[in-house]
């Protein structure tokens, strides 16, 4: 239990015991179940979304970008979610890597991990990209957090070979940490000029709600987990 939910236990039993002291016992239990009952709707599953200018949202109002609509989505779900936006636009494998002990120091029921797509724009040995990648997700497992993989697809621009070698990073770690892959975050995107942004690789507000709208079951299906590495 965390020290939060210590806190709030003590607190409503704190409540109730003087209430019970000073009232008619009955009016003390009706005040005590409201207390319980305000502090368990408040509670939350909590989500960090870890990634790139792709989770960021770069180029849209922050109420567009993917952790906030996700989080619109699983509410229209009946899941009450806290996504937390942990994307840096521009951000590497390796910057991810530099910043992830900073992120997960925050608490969390589980993490969506998209990266890769700034890696293979620039050309960077997919080996780099799979040893960052590997390290992130053992780390996420010391915190026995439940993982999402987001998957890229390879590009052209550097052969088949390097395409072939990258696309293979995703499927292999996942396998290996026994966590769960989506196995391409812009599927149904990419390449839709009505879906993306002038740049043509970061989607507009109609590309994010297509993501969450393919993504949102495996969203459901990783918080069904009991714990990580299991269902």
């Amino acid at each position: 239990m965390e020290i939060g939910a210590l806190n709030r236990s003590w607190s409503i039993d704190g409540a109730y015991r003087v209430w019970r002291n000073l009232v008619n016992p009955v009016v003390a239990t009706v005040v005590a179940l409201l207390l319980i009952g305000g502090a368990n709707a408040q509670a939350a599953v909590r989500i960090i979304a870890l990634g790139d200018s792709l989770i960021a949202g770069f180029g849209l109002p922050l109420d567009e970008a993917f952790p906030e609509r996700l989080q619109t989505w699983l509410k229209a779900h009946g899941i009450d979610a806290q996504i937390v936006n942990a994307g840096v636009s521009g951000d590497t494998t390796a910057g991810g890597l530099a910043r992830l002990d900073w992120t997960l120091a925050q608490p969390a029921d589980a993490v969506l991990v998209e990266f890769g797509a700034n890696d293979e724009l620039r050309g960077l040995d997919p080996k780099t990209t799979y040893d960052n990648l590997d390290q992130i997700l053992t780390r996420i497992e010391a915190h026995k957090l439940r993982v999402l993989l987001l998957g890229m697809k390879g590009l052209s621009n550097w052969g088949a070979d390097y395409a072939h070698e990258f696309e293979s990073i995703f499927p292999r770690l996942a396998e290996k940490h026994h966590v769960m892959l989506y196995p391409f975050f812009l599927d149904g995107v990419a390449l839709d000029p009505t879906l993306n942004q002038a740049d043509g690789l970061h989607p507009n507000a109609a590309g994010v709600d297509v993501i969450v709208n393919r993504l949102g079951s495996y969203v459901l299906r990783l918080l069904n987990r009991s714990s990580r590495g299991t269902g």
